[in-house]
């Protein structure tokens, strides 16, 4: 069963550079530092099969698992029946790789060699295994690099993150990491996001070597940090209702729920996957310890360091494009009523709130235009005629000015700084005749020196037109202030 957070959709327009950047340097790691393991392990086996190793050890290794079959150890009897199909098979070379990747079979060995073997056999395998372990097995990227609880090391705890056990593992991994990482970065922007996903994997490698403390088998992959960006996930809606993806065997769909409640069913989860699955290789106390890790940063720390950004918590385009919609049908229906006090209260609220859609100014301009002999009307002329300078609608606001002086100009006379602005907007689109008469309203209401201003604009216009006579007339009109 997999239950994955589905609130947000992917904006591309503000891509998600530090998962994407933690995403590459996986795959890096994968096809650069980590291609020297096959290599390595061929070399391994080679050498241990020239030196007949296994006819001394695989006796020694069945004898192991056994042991461990009767102490009730998870994986112990899966992988005593595989060898033994293996050695009835005669295949060596499975059977020396099964030897080789088990460390707690070597460190077995290690510590009880004076038991298990004569001094012959101590000789002749110290002579030849110890080179092998050390040449090849212990330059293994996972042994290298991977967090072995039985040997810890505090760069460790970062480098085990970014390794992988095969491409399943790493495309696994990378699928989750992006799905969930673009919605926590959002959140905390690059730099807190990329310490919060670190931070989450120490504590997951740490809670994992708490209870495999003395084993010698290394820790890799990046789940637990992915683990921890689904604790900071739902710990950042809190009790809110999110939606929520599920996978039920070939059954998929989604759901919405308190994003909080998921959490202890993922915990659930892991915990009764880490008692009932036995040796699948799967970390997955390492999983709960990242859970815990993230929703823990921003239930303590979310009102400081790992507090969510303001923009995270705005409505998704999509989101706000049918509330609005919703919110002007219901406007437009008062309107269709003649009900106006309400339509204008309802356009108000979309104009507050939807600054950039200039439609619902429109229409208050509209309800507005009702009553041209009022102050509202002035008012909301003045309004649009600032939006649609602002948007550069030069059309619009040239016609908006000119129907305003048709119906209200006698009652509520433009400010000279209103005709100004259309003459400066009717100069940039090339419309001399509206600048014209934008000029000769100012002319009436304004000041001297904006006038004189206005006058040299137009005749240098006029002049650049090789309009002679026209640009004169502005010349002269301008001396004589």
């Amino acid at each position: 069963m997999i239950i994955l957070p589905a609130e947000r959709k992917l904006d591309w327009k503000n891509p998600p550079w530090m998962t994407l950047a933690l995403m590459l340097a996986c795959l890096l790691v994968f096809l650069f530092y980590q291609a020297k393991d096959p290599r390595l392990m061929g070399q391994a086996i080679s050498t241990y099969l020239d030196a007949n190793l296994d006819e001394l050890e695989l006796p020694l290794y069945l004898d192991y698992l056994e042991r461990q079959q009767l102490r009730g150890e998870s994986g112990a009897q899966e992988r005593l029946d595989y060898l033994r199909l293996l050695q009835r098979g005669g295949e060596r070379v499975g059977l020396a790789a099964g030897i080789l990747s088990d460390r707690a079979f070597m460190a077995y060995l290690v510590d009880n060699r004076e038991l298990v073997m004569n001094s012959a056999e101590r000789a002749y395998w110290a002579e030849h295994r110890a080179p092998i372990q050390e040449r090849f097995i212990n330059r293994l990227s996972a042994n290298e690099a991977g967090l072995i609880p039985a040997e810890p090391s505090l760069y460790r705890f970062i480098t085990y993150q970014f390794l992988h056990g095969g491409w399943g593992h790493l495309v696994g991994n990378l699928v989750f990491l992006f799905l969930l990482g673009y919605t926590v970065e959002k959140a905390l922007g690059p730099g807190r996001y990329l310490l919060a996903y670190l931070l989450c994997g120490v504590v997951a490698g740490a809670v994992h070597g708490l209870f495999h403390w003395n084993e010698p088998v290394a820790l890799v992959g990046a789940s637990g940090s992915i683990s921890g960006l689904m604790g900071m996930y739902v710990a950042f809606y809190g009790l809110q209702r999110i939606r929520f993806f599920y996978f039920l065997g070939v059954y998929f769909n989604y759901f919405r729920a308190p994003a909080l409640v998921i959490l202890p069913v993922w915990l659930a989860k892991e915990i009764y996957d880490y008692v009932m699955a036995g040796a699948t290789g799967v970390a997955y106390l390492a999983h709960a310890g990242g859970l815990l890790a993230g929703a823990a940063l921003v239930l303590l720390l979310g009102k400081g360091w790992f507090q969510a950004r303001e923009a995270f918590y705005e409505p998704e385009q999509d989101d706000q494009d049918e509330a609005f919609s919703a919110d002007y049908a219901r406007a437009l229906e008062a309107v269709a009523r003649m009900d106006f006090g309400t339509a204008r209260k309802r356009f108000e609220a979309l104009w507050q709130a939807n600054p950039e859609r200039p439609v619902a100014l429109e229409h208050l301009y509209l309800l507005a235009r009702l009553r041209p002999d009022l102050p509202d009307y002035r008012e909301r002329t003045v309004e649009l005629l600032h939006t649609y300078l602002r948007l550069q609608q030069t059309e619009n606001l040239v016609k908006t000015w000119q129907e305003y002086l048709d119906l209200a100009e006698s009652h509520q006379p433009l400010d000279p700084e209103e005709h100004n602005r259309v003459l400066f907007a009717a100069l940039r689109g090339d419309d001399l005749g509206v600048a014209e008469r934008a000029f000769a309203r100012l002319r009436e209401s304004g000041s001297q020196e904006q006038v004189r201003e206005a006058g040299q604009l137009l005749a240098a216009e006029f002049g650049k037109r090789q309009m002679a006579s026209r640009a004169n007339e502005y010349r002269e009109l301008v001396r004589s202030l």
